[in-house]
């Protein structure tokens, strides 16, 4: 039996079908409309993204979604239900919608931020204070840090985390999200993406994410719909269909140049070799860093803090200038990556910190390996070459294709009848 004041916990849901029929919006007094219907259909569970260039109606097809904006014309149907009619108030307590500069309100608590759509549904309140704790953990936010803070004592990532963590907290099978990391540096930013790649892994929703950054629908996106002005529809597909085989010259000005080192948004760390290093903590005594420096046979090793996160990568000759401390010793972290980061993301890690390698992390920043320059440089000369080699069967079959039609305009040229005459 539960505690008083508590639920079970209840089965988590997954994503739901989302089909968009005819869908449009024309504003009055405009001579054309800004959304011009738009029928797509996108599957339970799926990630896609909506990119084109400002203006063009991507976050206006988002809204309509969720009723946030009413269509003018076009049904919405969400896990075959049609929500077209539906008090919009309703339907938005079912769909999660998370914005740019995360939209918290700044008067509310962490805690109560998160809490707002559980307690208007009328959960009970030992659920709602489960379902907070368990929302923090999972968008690696510590709970007793966090909840009782307010949106103006977190940094930008922070507060972003707590804005998708809200979103998520009645469970709902939709998740829309409106340029959700625009407003962020673009070291966070790759953390943010890439802790929602991780959350979607685990949740399975289905989600609808606007962006007008080509690289970051490339690396979230189970299909990308590039759209021209009113929401026209270039080209709906995989990233890899769009990045190969783009539609037109409207996507491959969305593409733009280097497609082939696009393709590093493609593969995740988690693809290729990482391996451990020898680590030591924070808090060891110095003759045990040195004996763990001498059995393992290296230069040097990475220190991790208390929480076990990368901190320090501590060289042979540094033990000798510490003075009996670590404060001074050593180089510090200045980036990670996730295994759900991209290789590009890595890449520019590795360089940006200079050592030839980069500390991978899992949750909550917990040390889990690292990726060094070599392997990651061996992934792009593998994806060069497989790009070279595709460049070469594709423009093989563009000869084989004009030959044969050379050929046949000769044939035609020349009937049979016509040769028999000539030969006679």
């Amino acid at each position: 039996m539960p505690e008083s004041g508590t639920t079970e916990a209840a089965p988590r849901s997954v994503g739901a079908t989302i089909e968009l029929e005819g869908l449009t919006k024309r504003y009055p007094g405009s001579d054309r409309p800004a959304v011009d219907d738009v029928t797509m259909e996108i599957g339970a569970g799926e990630t896609v993204v909506f990119v084109g260039p400002s203006g063009c109606g991507k976050s206006t097809t988002l809204k309509m979604i969720n009723r946030l904006i009413e269509p003018t014309g076009g049904r919405i149907r969400i896990g075959g239900e049609d929500v077209t009619d539906m008090d919009p108030v309703k339907l938005r307590r079912t769909i999660g919608y998370a914005i740019q500069a995360s939209g918290l309100f700044p008067h509310m608590t962490v805690a109560q931020n998160i809490a707002l759509v559980p307690k208007m549904l009328r959960w009970p309140s030992g659920r709602v204070r489960d379902r907070v704790e368990e929302m923090l953990d999972l968008v690696g936010l510590d709970p007793d840090e966090f909840r009782d803070r307010y949106p103006r004592q977190l940094s930008g990532g922070q507060q972003q985390r707590v804005g998708v963590a809200r979103a998520l907290a009645a469970d709902p099978p939709v998740l829309l999200m409106d340029e959700p990391f625009g407003a962020v540096d673009p070291i966070t930013r790759d953390h943010l993406q890439d802790e929602l790649i991780r959350l979607q892994r685990e949740l399975h929703k289905t989600i609808v994410f606007v962006t007008h950054d080509f690289d970051e629908a490339i690396k979230i996106g189970d299909r990308i719909a590039v759209l021209r002005e009113q929401s026209h529809i270039a080209q709906f597909d995989t990233p890899e269909a769009i990045l190969t085989n783009p539609a037109d010259d409207f996507v491959s000005g969305f593409v733009g140049a280097g497609a082939a080192l696009k393709r590093l948004n493609l593969t995740r760390v988690g693809d290729v070799a990482v391996t451990d290093y020898p680590t030591v903590g924070v808090d060891d005594p110095l003759d045990e860093i040195s004996a763990r420096l001498r059995s393992a046979g290296t230069d040097e090793v990475l220190v991790l803090d208390k929480r076990g996160r990368p901190y320090k990568w501590l060289r042979r000759g540094d033990i000798a200038r510490t003075q009996g401390s670590l404060a001074r010793a050593g180089v510090l972290v200045h980036d990670t990556v996730t295994r759900d980061a991209t290789l590009r993301d890595a890449l520019e890690a590795v360089l940006t910190d200079n050592t030839g390698r980069v500390a991978v992390t899992g949750r909550r920043g917990a040390y889990e390996g690292v990726v060094d320059v070599e392997t990651l440089m061996n992934s792009v000369h593998e994806l060069l070459e497989a790009d070279r080699l595709e460049a070469r069967e594709s423009q093989a079959g563009l000869e084989e294709q004009r030959s044969a039609q050379t050929h046949a305009e000769q044939e035609g040229a020349h009937p049979p009848g016509d040769r028999g005459e000539a030969q006679a």
